[in-house]
């Protein structure tokens, strides 16, 4: 039976991180704890939201409602809707009566920073204005829902806490866009706007073709509900090596293990016996990561999406995408595309396996303290981190196969290919699910080319596609392998140029655009209907290229 009421919802809290961890020391019991400040230990710091002042309902995740046993009705119910507006005197028990957040470390591409932390020591890096709220048991599996925008905690160096409805709208999107696409990553419950608060960024004017934000413009506030097993992030690990490393406190190497036995047991305790020695629970945790994170960075390659800022505190332990900002999806196709503005090549699309192996080196070296002395565990977790490289490139070559409908890696067939489709300025999408068709002829493929092609290229082409053909053909039934190519390419992306009015309209109260491209978003593997595909399914129309807001943007969130 679904979940009906508050009360009922209430039951479900079980808070394994705050029962198992240490808080802050230096934080208040009562969790009012907003202005920036150094944290120099513990793995927590109590503290309650902001609320948003008259608050309104703008979206829900009715395919996470019913997965967690929840009534949808649960959305607007009052104590519901206060709880995940920021107002936590709404909790009941067993809820706890304040909120949590967590702090970490950053590492920029296997570099250590402290330079953005105010104080120079890197004590004020964590949440800033990501406020946990709730944690429990549904349908059998532990979910922590955490608010975004829900106002600032000691780590937000100064900044106001809230989120804009710009990137919140794109963070609850993108999140069950990428659950439908099949790629781990952080869920969406709820979103709420308030009208009666407004923050001022960085922005772009109208028609902008600016490459950095040229406006500053107020923008309503809101905040969206995220959840995920649990927020647990790389550069949490890291915080409590380097104060290990620096002997910063007598208990700093008992709290790294206690973090990394709370990430086993939040994430690995499936797949990890806990009566093993921890030693052994650690190598297995360093092998279990590193699968699952050339997993996920496949999934991101395979459909398209770039990261954009790629940092260790961007990285969830759990081995998951977490943290929609600077994100986007690859249309016209680009090795080097990066959308965000802030960013850099080392974060761009083709480029996301060595930034992912540069978390995993971040991720080693915390671990390492733990082993201290054991000389064979060292031995075993070195060799892990050792074969990251040849781990991530066989995953990619089994991705491309499968997007490819190989029966094996073909190193010349693919290089070709991306060749051909840089030339031929590919949409990314476009292109492999018309190929996922097995067609016999350029001319279905060339719907996805953004210029027209040449008699020479064209030949080119027709070369490739034959040798390809003839793979697919040796292979055995072809409309068995298209059907299989169809379910890892898919039919529609997101595209900016399209979410851009749908949070413009939410702005002036109108969110039937949301609701349209939830329902888009849902079934990204199947053929949008006719009117739909008018729409979501083409090319990126030329007034969009080089727009400030959309072809680029600013993390401004």
């Amino acid at each position: 039976m679904p979940t009906t009421t508050f009360a009922e919802f209430a039951q479900r809290a079980d808070y394994s991180l705050l029962d198992s961890l240490q808080a802050d020391p230096q934080a208040s019991a009562d969790g009012h704890d907003h202005q920036p400040r150094q944290v120099f230990s513990g793995h927590y710091v109590p503290v309650t939201p902001t609320p948003l002042p008259a608050p309104e309902y703008l979206a829900h995740s009715s395919t996470f409602f019913n997965e967690l046993g929840l009534s949808e009705a649960l959305a607007h119910d009052e104590r519901f809707r206060r709880l995940f507006c920021g107002d936590i005197t709404a909790a009941s028990e067993p809820m706890r009566p304040f909120g949590w957040a967590t702090g970490y470390a950053l590492s920029i591409y296997g570099a250590e920073y402290i330079q953005q932390c105010p104080f120079g020591t890197g004590n004020g890096y964590g949440d800033g204005r990501a406020i946990s709220v709730f944690e429990g048991v549904f349908n059998g599996r532990r979910w922590e829902l955490q608010l975004k925008g829900g106002g600032p905690t000691p780590y937000c160096r100064g900044a106001d806490g809230r989120a804009v409805l710009r990137s919140s709208v794109r963070e609850f999107l993108a999140q069950e866009f990428m659950h439908a696409l099949g790629v781990p990553t952080s869920r969406s419950l709820t979103l709420y706007v308030s009208r009666a608060e407004t923050v001022r960024r960085p922005w772009y004017t109208p028609n902008s073709s600016s490459f950095d934000p040229d406006i500053l413009v107020d923008n309503p506030v809101a905040i969206t509900t995220r959840v995920a097993p649990s927020f647990l992030r790389v550069g949490q690990l890291e915080l409590f090596a380097r104060r290990v490393r620096r002997q910063a406190h007598p208990e700093a190497l008992n709290e790294l293990r206690m973090i990394v036995a709370h990430l086993i047991e939040r994430n690995y305790r499936q797949e990890i016996d806990p009566a093993l020695p921890f030693s052994e629970q650690v190598v297995q945790l360093a092998d279990l990561f590193r699968s699952r994170l050339i997993g996920l960075v496949a999934h991101w390659m395979r459909v398209g999406y770039c990261q954009g800022n790629f940092n260790s505190d961007n990285c969830a332990a759990g081995g998951y995408t977490l943290d929609y900002g600077p994100f986007g999806f690859c249309e016209l196709f680009d090795p080097r595309f990066q959308p965000w503005t802030g960013g850099g090549e080392h974060f761009s699309f083709f480029n996301q396996p060595q930034a992912a192996e540069a978390n995993y080196q971040m991720f080693w070296s915390a671990l390492r303290p733990l082993l201290e002395g054991n000389t064979e565990g060292l031995a075993r977790l070195d060799q892990i981190r050792d074969g990251f490289a040849e781990a991530m490139g066989q995953e990619l070559e089994a991705m491309w196969a499968r997007k490819l409908g190989l029966a094996s890696y073909n190193a010349e067939l693919v290089n070709e290919l991306l060749q051909l489709m840089v030339r031929s300025k590919v949409d990314y999408t476009i292109f492999f699910r018309r190929l996922s068709d097995i067609p016999e002829q350029l001319s279905a493929l060339k719907e996805s080319f953004y210029l027209p092609s040449s008699e020479e290229l064209d030949g080119q082409w027709n070369g490739w596609l034959q040798r390809w053909r003839d793979q697919i053909k040796a292979k055995g039934d072809i409309s068995e392998t298209s059907a299989a190519m169809q379910l890892v390419n898919p039919a529609i992306t997101w595209r900016e140029w399209l979410i851009a009015p749908a949070y413009d309209q939410a702005a002036q109260g109108e969110s039937g655009l949301v609701r349209e491209l939830q329902e888009v978003f849902s079934h990204p593997y199947q053929e949008p209907a006719a009117e739909l595909a008018a729409t979501y399914d083409r090319l990126k129309p030329r007034e969009f290229f080089n727009a400030g807001g959309v072809s680029h943007y600013s993390c401004s969130s």
